[in-house]
């Protein structure tokens, strides 16, 4: 008989109650009048507008633009392309303002663009701020990652099928139309809502480069409703009003979304192509290189600005270290909590699955990922409202923030471990039962040595999304309690530029060496087990 661990149900119970718990505390604090109120409000209607435009125009270019990104590169094997597709990686777990430092010093009033352009006596054509710079940054942080991913599905495609397409004589756009396409047309539709959501919930990207009243989002709205004017009301409409857009959105792409079928057979062989022309080869070259200079002038130039001579005064500073040290605290008890909840959740959950009851394990593991409806700000502010009657709020400011970053990392958790530990109780767990090892010492003793790559990477990818947060900490943040990223924002705002660079080479060298010593160690790993 097949035993399923107890543990992970409580867990997943207990985050719906909290969830639960939010929401009824956001109920109690509106009402339909203010309901009424806030959608014949001119100024919460033009927000909620423009978060949603905004999203939308994000989403397009960056999934627009990253179909012939990926088409090309599916296409070609260069010198360099591992390495541009690992760069293409960095910007996803890149914490967000470091992102938006770099896209400052290239087309920023003072950037290498607007410093280029003077040469001539030519004016920067935009401002950075505003809807300008949001579009740039999301673009700069969606194209890589819906790239990578719309780069694989090209690659699942099985060889077979493309090798029958060349010995039919299918040119290259009859090749896509009819063995690409479908494959792609079948995964886009994920593809684009995970970005538009990420657009949509996007906040220190619209916080630091928000041109003001007319280029606000409903996240922005909600944090300056509660920290600035502390209307409270107006804070938890919006914050239910945001929870209600994004479980929208996420049914619909739940709606619209198919499972890719057949067999996933990744050509990471030469491509099979009928013809190559110069035409191909200048097309495919044109959008390599647009995307190498979309992504490489932001991140070289978080390296160039970084080394300064103001880098001695920041790294003497005795803030500069507080918050270094609450960075790495929130990050590492971050990580450990997503790690440890997300790895007795799928435990329960694959049992569940060898039990033929894939529907409860689906249930599960949707709770599990319950902060891609309930963004972190709308959990943090329901948090607050929770805790304000019984307690001082922000002595339990370090607590918050941990627990919202680790809900924040637990679906990356879940989603990374979810495949790789079913496949090895579909393997083994007749063989756990026979010799009756079970729970912790079952996982050390027989566990840890498969899952070490999946586990080493859900950890690492934790670790860099809670350091590079910004969301949770700018509600709760204080003189006595601040991250790098929120000192960061300080600078930033006091156009201390200078001291933000060398803060921004920090939070990118510590993103930077967990994303390269985690691949080391993976690779390592796999050779020890190929030996």
């Amino acid at each position: 008989m097949i035993r399923t661990p107890k543990t992970g149900i409580v867990i997943v119970i207990i985050i719906a109650s909290y969830v639960v718990a939010s929401l009824w505390t956001l109920l109690s604090y509106s009402s339909l009048a203010n309901f009424s109120d806030l959608i014949t409000d001119s100024y919460y209607l033009h927000v909620a507008k423009f978060s949603l435009y905004q999203a939308t125009l994000s989403t397009g270019l960056s999934v627009g633009l990253a179909l012939p990104v990926a088409h090309a590169l599916s296409r070609r094997r260069f010198f360099g392309r591992s390495f541009l597709l690992k760069v293409f990686g960095t910007t996803l777990v890149l914490p967000v303002l470091v992102g938006v430092f770099g896209i400052l010093s290239v087309y920023g009033n003072q950037g290498v663009l607007a410093q280029f352009l003077a040469l001539f006596n030519i004016e920067l054509p935009f401002s950075i701020y505003g809807l300008n710079g949001i579009l740039i940054a999301h673009v700069f942080f969606n194209l890589p990652f819906a790239t990578r991913l719309l780069l694989m599905t090209i690659e699942s495609v099985p060889s077979e099928q493309r090798r029958l397409a060349k010995h039919l004589g299918m040119g290259s756009w009859n090749c896509f139309k009819f063995v690409e396409w479908p494959r792609l047309k079948q995964h886009l539709p994920h593809v684009v809502g995970l970005v538009f959501m990420l657009c949509f919930t996007s906040f220190a990207t619209v916080m630091a480069l928000g041109g003001g009243p007319k280029a606000t989002t409903i996240e922005l709205a909600i944090y300056q409703a509660i920290k600035f004017d502390f209307d409270l009301q107006v804070g938890a409409v919006l914050a239910m009003w945001q929870m209600a857009i994004c479980s929208v959105l996420v049914l619909l792409v739940g709606r619209f979304s198919k499972v890719l079928e057949g067999a996933s057979t990744f050509c990471h062989a030469a491509p099979i192509q009928s013809s190559d022309t110069w035409n191909k080869r200048l097309w495919d070259a044109f959008w390599i290189i647009a995307s190498l200079l979309l992504v490489i002038p932001p991140l070289l130039m978080v390296v160039l600005s970084g080394l300064n001579h103001k880098a001695y005064t920041v790294l003497t500073d005795a803030i500069f270290w507080q918050s270094l040290f609450s960075s790495l605290q929130v990050a590492m008890f971050s990580a450990v909590i997503a790690l440890i909840v997300g790895v007795l959740i799928v435990s329960s959950t694959r049992m569940l699955r060898l039990k033929e009851r894939s529907r409860l394990a689906d249930k599960m593991e949707l709770v599990g990922t319950v902060i891609l409806v309930t963004p972190a700000l709308v959990l943090s502010t329901a948090t607050f409202l929770m805790l304000r009657g019984m307690t001082d709020v922000f002595s339990l400011a370090v607590v918050i923030v941990v627990m919202v970053n680790a809900l924040m990392a637990l679906p990356f958790v879940i989603k990374t471990l979810s495949q790789p530990m079913l496949q090895l109780a579909t393997q083994y767990h007749l063989l756990w039962q026979s010799l009756g090892i079970l729970g912790i010492a079952r996982f050390f003793s027989m566990e840890w040595r498969a899952l070490r790559a999946p586990l080493l990477h859900a950890f690492s990818m934790s670790f860099i999304l809670s350091l590079g947060d910004l969301t949770v900490i700018a509600l709760f943040g204080s003189q006595d309690f601040k991250t790098l990223p929120l000192y960061l924002y300080q600078l930033l705002g006091s156009y201390q530029m200078q001291a933000a660079a060398v803060v921004s080479l920090v939070l990118f060298t510590i993103s930077i060496g967990m994303f390269a010593l985690t691949d080391r160690l993976v690779v390592k790993n796999r050779h020890r087990e190929s030996q």
